[in-house]
C-alpha cells in the first residue's frame, strides 16, 4: 500500500490557501470593480499567508490569477475593465505553499444575474460534485467524464471539449489529462494517491472554444455564456478528499457574505 499521507497533508495546506483566496476576494466582485483590482487581492492575500500565486509568468500568464467573465471560457487576463450588473464570472486561483499547488475556481454573480446565467452555473456546479462524488479506486477515468457530460447535456447545455481537468503536485500540469466528456469503464483506472483537479467548462451554447489574440483567453465561438468551477482532489483507500473547500461553506452563488 503507499503511502500517500504526506503528500496529502502538504495539498491540504496548498488547496486550503486557495480556497480561502476565493473566500477572500468574495465582497469584492460587484459592479464597477476591475478585474485587476480582484486579480490584487487574490495576489496580496496568497502572499499575504506564505504562498506564491502559480499563473503569474507561468508560460508568460501576465496576471495571478484568471478571471472569466460571460462568455470567456477560461484563462481570462486580468484588466483595467470593469464588472457590470448582471455579468457572470469565473476566478481562478493556484496557491503554491512548500512547491505544492492548490487549484481552485468558482463562479459568482454580478449583481442581478439572468436566469439563463444561474441554471448554468448550478448545472456546471452539479456536474463537478457529482462526478467527485464517484471518485474511489477502482473506477476508471472516463466514468468521471461520462457523469459530467450526462448531468450538462441532459440541462441543454454542452461540455467544453478543448480543454480539461489535469494531474496536479508539485507540478502545475502533469499527467492525467481528465476529460469532462466520455464513456464509463473507459480510461485509466484510478489507485489510491492520485491527485488531480475536476473543472468542467459548460457552454450555454455549442461547445467550440476559440483562442483571442492574446494567446490565452478562450471564449465560446458562438459568443453564449460559460461557466466553471474547479477543485483539487485526491484519490484515498476508500474514496476521494477534496483539498479544496470553502471553510464559509461557499460552494455555489449567491455567496451569503
Amino acid at each position: 500500500m503507499i503511502d500517500y499521507s504526506e503528500k496529502f497533508e502538504k495539498m491540504r495546506i496548498a488547496g486550503k490557501l486557495a480556497a480561502k483566496t476565493l473566500d477572500e476576494v468574495t465582497s469584492y466582485v460587484k459592479p464597477g470593480v476591475s478585474t485587476n483590482f480582484l486579480d490584487k487581492i487574490c495576489y496580496e492575500y496568497i502572499k499575504d499567508n506564505g504562498g506564491n500565486s502559480a499563473p503569474l509568468y507561468y508560460k508568460g500568464f501576465p496576471k495571478s490569477c484568471c478571471i472569466s467573465p460571460n462568455h470567456i471560457v477560461c484563462h481570462g487576463i486580468p484588466s483595467k475593465r470593469t464588472l457590470s450588473d448582471g455579468n457572470i464570472i469565473n476566478i481562478d486561483v493556484t496557491a503554491i505553499v512548500d512547491e505544492h499547488h492548490g487549484d481552485t475556481s468558482r463562479m459568482f454573480f454580478v449583481g442581478d444575474t439572468s436566469i439563463k446565467g444561474k441554471n448554468l452555473i448550478s448545472t456546471t456546479y452539479e456536474s463537478m460534485i457529482n462526478a467527485i462524488s464517484i471518485i474511489r479506486p477502482g473506477i476508471k477515468l472516463g466514468d468521471i467524464g461520462e457523469t459530467i457530460q450526462k448531468k450538462v447535456e441532459s440541462r441543454g447545455f454542452s461540455v467544453v471539449r478543448d480543454f480539461c481537468g489535469h494531474g496536479i503536485g508539485t507540478i502545475f500540469h502533469q499527467p492525467p489529462n481528465i476529460l469532462h466528456y466520455g464513456k464509463k469503464n473507459t480510461g485509466e483506472e484510478l489507485k489510491a494517491g492520485m491527485i488531480f483537479t475536476v473543472e468542467p467548462m459548460v457552454n450555454e451554447g455549442k461547445f467550440e472554444v476559440k483562442i483571442l489574440n492574446d494567446g490565452w483567453t478562450a471564449v465560446t465561438k458562438d459568443k453564449t455564456l460559460s461557466a466553471q468551477f474547479e477543485h483539487t482532489v485526491g484519490v484515498t483507500d476508500e474514496g476521494f478528499e477534496v483539498f479544496t473547500e470553502s471553510d464559509k461553506n461557499f460552494t455555489q452563488p449567491p455567496y451569503l457574505i
